[in-house]
């Protein structure tokens, strides 16, 4: 690990950890099967491709981008698995994205991600020092949310840590532990706790019960805390196929990448001396296999693996591994335009299942044309951590989009009168959830018991305090290099925000 001037963002303590070292290009033939075409997939391809090897991507879907991918609706209108805040502090994804577009000029700030409740109760970013800990104490003391008399409450010690923390292992401190546990032991004011933790907590799509306090506290060192970049974030300019994953699905055929969607893989194959994946009834030899779904599918693949005598303990540790409770999107293209005083974004705490709104014809192109056009707005509603009924039952989903509209016209007053022009709902329960249950250290990392099969993805473990679309950027790098590595080739560096905490001994 070191640091040095030439930084990927404006944090001057930002961290290199620097990638395998040996030649520039692989020695003779080698093939790849990278099973899945999200994030960490296409990361690993990517690197792997750059030095020479045969790759072949296998997407399950009819596109690349997975959990974060985009589609047409057959109209000119679009749809997605919901909004995605591309924050500065992701070097990893943010060196994938260059590949196609060296300056990231897709990508579009977001001035201001305001927090809200419906006493009116509201905390911005927009303003603040970048560099902590005077961000931590700028917020603190313009944020309506802490008063003196709240502040005596809080939990010294317990604050503390949130300054203290050093990776790799803050991680394993918080075993047993949840989230919501770790909030009760800091004693914030729950007008805080709501606002700028809680909410915070189910963008990991997870009740604070049900997540760990290790990542909670890794995430605040991540995104506020510990490193200098800030809290505000930036969006791509258009859906995310048009302008993400379409130009780097191009950058990938230019590299010689085979690139099939509709591709389900049914089974792998990892033995001594062979690797491969069968899609359907073909057999697909390769050299290894770079395992990037989503944790769901992962299960299904690594349980049909053969127990040779030394991979039972590692199929358990993937075995228990969890999926997060479902997550609602609904987007609406309504009649007229929302008041254009209204936010890009706003968290919300206290509206019903409403965790959310996006305004995208202010970011989004198609969306911005449509409204253009139809003299309207394209609003998008997201709920985290629904009841499992709702991933069952299209009458819990129903109710639950209800319930969202009603707590939009609640947030926005004026979108009560207006006529619902088109309506998209979208439920799905493939994100992961990394509960309190499951000790970090026994969470399935990137390298494998068998040499030949490597993991990727935001399920996967990472010592770096890394989350979210970056934690599957990282972890693609890393299953290149793990192959690399083993190969004598030069791998990929990777970046990570400070590994201490500002107070940290």
């Amino acid at each position: 690990m070191s640091q040095q001037q030439n930084v990927p963002g404006r944090d001057r303590r930002a961290v290199r950890i620097p990638g395998p070292r040996g030649t520039q290009i692989v020695s003779g033939e080698r093939h790849v099967a990278v099973v899945g075409g999200g994030i960490a997939g296409i990361a690993a391809a990517t690197v792997l491709a750059e030095r020479g090897v045969r790759v072949t991507l296998l997407e399950a879907s009819e596109r690349l981008g997975g959990r974060v991918a985009a589609w047409e609706l057959g109209d000119g209108r679009t749809m997605s698995r919901g909004f995605h805040a591309f924050f500065r502090q992701y070097y990893n994804l943010r060196a994938l994205l260059r590949r196609a577009d060296p300056g990231l000029s897709r990508l579009l700030p977001v001035e201001d991600y305001p927090l809200r409740r419906p006493d009116g109760v509201t905390d911005t970013f927009a303003g603040l020092p970048l560099t902590p800990p005077l961000s931590v104490a700028a917020f603190a003391l313009r944020s309506p949310t802490f008063t003196l008399r709240s502040l005596t409450k809080v939990d010294v010690p317990a604050a503390l840590e949130l300054l203290q923390v050093r990776f790799p292992g803050t991680h394993e401190r918080y075993d047993g532990e949840s989230a919501g546990a770790f909030l009760d032991r800091l004693r914030f004011p729950p007008a805080a706790r709501d606002l700028a933790l809680e909410v915070f907590a189910r963008s990991f799509f997870a009740d604070p019960q049900d997540f760990s306090a290790g990542e909670l506290v890794a995430m605040f060192h991540t995104y506020f805390m510990g490193s200098a970049e800030g809290l505000l974030f930036d969006v791509p300019d258009d859906d995310y196929d048009t302008a993400l994953w379409g130009p780097l699905g191009t950058h990938l055929a230019a590299l010689g990448v085979t690139v099939r969607t509709s591709a389900p893989v049914s089974a792998l194959v990892v033995e001594e001396g062979r690797a491969g994946v069968r899609v359907g009834e073909e057999q697909v030899d390769t050299d290894a296999v770079v395992l990037a779904t989503d944790p769901r599918a992962a299960r299904a693949l690594v349980a049909g693996l053969p127990d040779d005598g030394h991979l039972g303990a590692w199929q358990d540790a993937v075995a228990a591994t969890r999926n997060a409770p479902p997550f609602v999107v609904l987007r609406l293209w309504l009649g007229q335009r929302v008041d254009a005083e209204r936010p890009a974004f706003l968290g919300t705490s206290g509206f019903g299942p409403l965790d959310n709104i996006s305004v995208l014809e202010r970011f989004e192109a198609g969306a911005a044309a449509w409204s253009a056009e139809h003299g309207g707005s394209v609003v998008e509603l997201h709920a985290y951590a629904c009841d499992a009924e709702v991933a069952l039952e299209p009458a819990a989903a129903e109710r639950v989009a209800d319930a969202l509209l009603a707590e939009l016209h609640r947030a926005f007053p004026e979108t009560a009168a207006m006529s619902v022009v088109e309506r998209e709902l979208l439920v799905r329960d493939d994100c992961v959830v990394i509960g309190p249950d499951q000790p970090w250290a026994e969470r399935p990392g990137v390298r494998t018991p068998a040499p030949r099969l490597v993991l990727a993805g935001d399920w996967v473990r990472c010592d770096l305090p890394v989350a979210l679309m970056e934690r599957a950027a990282t972890t693609g790098f890393q299953a290149a290099n793990a192959l690399l590595d083993g190969w004598g080739v030069a791998g990929e560096d990777v970046w990570t925000v400070p590994l201490t905490g500002v107070l940290a001994r």
